[in-house]
């Protein structure tokens, strides 16, 4: 790929390329202004922009106690600037006053808003157009995690004059049908300069002994061979997501999620945590529940080895969401770490 004249070699580039042009169409990135770049998953993919996106040196970055750890500790890591965090409602949901005044406090000085676009501990779907507008509004701009969103909901990032434009979107192929270790981060060509965050092979046009003048976006931030099966397939997900009707598959989600809601908090001792499905606040399918007086190691084992039921136990990446949900206080979780 990229690297010869041969038919082998433009076959490929040309089919990786496709799948490039692909993935922008599926979140209604604009071919001119905006990148699409390929890597491993969401994780890096929010790596990557921590490390390389442009913001002032006094700005700030706002996230939220919704949060996966990896659209929060990236942050943390990232030398010169300030990690603010907008809380959560008693129901599981953003505390919107709260970021509002986070966002009126540094109004000016707010580089970016990382958001989950869907929480993978309760199913949260974020109002991710109106909260762009607010930190708009206030100079800045909005990442959108969306590893979980991308298989359950449209994704239209809109036009870049569009109060509620969603300047970068980051997204894993696994959470879409498609291979573990590929995904994609999507976002503003003017937003990405100077240095790579990885550099090697063909990541430049011209290296000597003492300088290096790097290539143009996309070569610059994807050194060495790419992934191009991954690309391929994650493509082909996004055309099977899209012939099926994700606000179809979002219908019949609800149905579910309405159902197991439903029958889950009849049942004694049981608690399902967040907002109920359809009652003002929108919800992907996942149903955290916990059992009273019953470790959720233990639950997650009698489910899955007696009953053949698969579940998740733990903190799912997101503990300080988790220990909000159950009413933790940090003293409380620090005894169980």
């Amino acid at each position: 790929v990229h690297r010869g004249t041969g038919y082998l070699s433009r076959l490929s580039t040309a089919t990786y390329e496709d799948a490039r042009a692909t993935v922008g169409r599926f979140v209604g990135a604009d071919p001119d202004r905006d990148v699409v770049l390929f890597g491993k998953n969401t994780t890096e993919a929010v790596n990557r922009l921590a490390r390389s996106v442009r913001i002032g040196p006094d700005a700030v970055v706002i996230t939220t106690d919704l949060e996966h750890h990896s659209n929060d500790l990236p942050w943390r890591a990232r030398a010169g600037a300030r990690l603010l965090r907008a809380g959560v409602a008693a129901d599981g949901t953003l505390d919107e006053d709260h970021l509002d005044h986070l966002l009126a406090a540094h109004a000016g000085r707010v580089g970016l808003l990382v958001v989950s676009g869907a929480s993978n501990v309760t199913g949260v779907v974020q109002p991710v157009h109106r909260l762009a507008a607010k930190v708009h509004a206030a100079g800045g701009a909005i990442l959108v995690d969306a590893a979980q969103l991308a298989a359950h909901r449209p994704i239209d990032m809109r036009p870049h004059d569009d109060p509620g434009h969603l300047d970068f979107v980051a997204l894993s192929g696994h959470k879409m049908y498609a291979p573990f270790g590929t995904g994609a981060l999507v976002g503003r060509r003017d937003a990405f300069g100077g240095r790579p965050d990885h550099v090697g092979g063909g990541t430049v046009r011209a290296v000597s002994a003492t300088d290096v003048a790097w290539a143009d976006l996309p070569d610059r931030e994807e050194a060495g061979s790419p992934n191009v099966v991954g690309a391929v397939a994650l493509a082909a997900a996004t055309r099977v997501l899209r012939r099926v009707g994700l606000d179809r598959l979002a219908a019949h989600e609800d149905a579910l999620a309405r159902h197991a809601v439903e029958r889950l908090s009849g049942v004694p001792g049981v608690t399902v945590h967040g907002p109920p499905p359809g009652r003002g606040s929108d919800r992907v399918g996942v149903v955290p529940f916990t059992v009273r007086g019953f470790d959720h190691g233990l639950v997650a084992a009698v489910l899955g080895h007696e009953h053949a039921v698969g579940v998740r136990s733990g903190c799912f990446c997101a503990q300080p969401y988790v220990r909000r949900l159950l009413g933790l206080t940090e003293s409380d979780a620090d005894a169980h770490v």
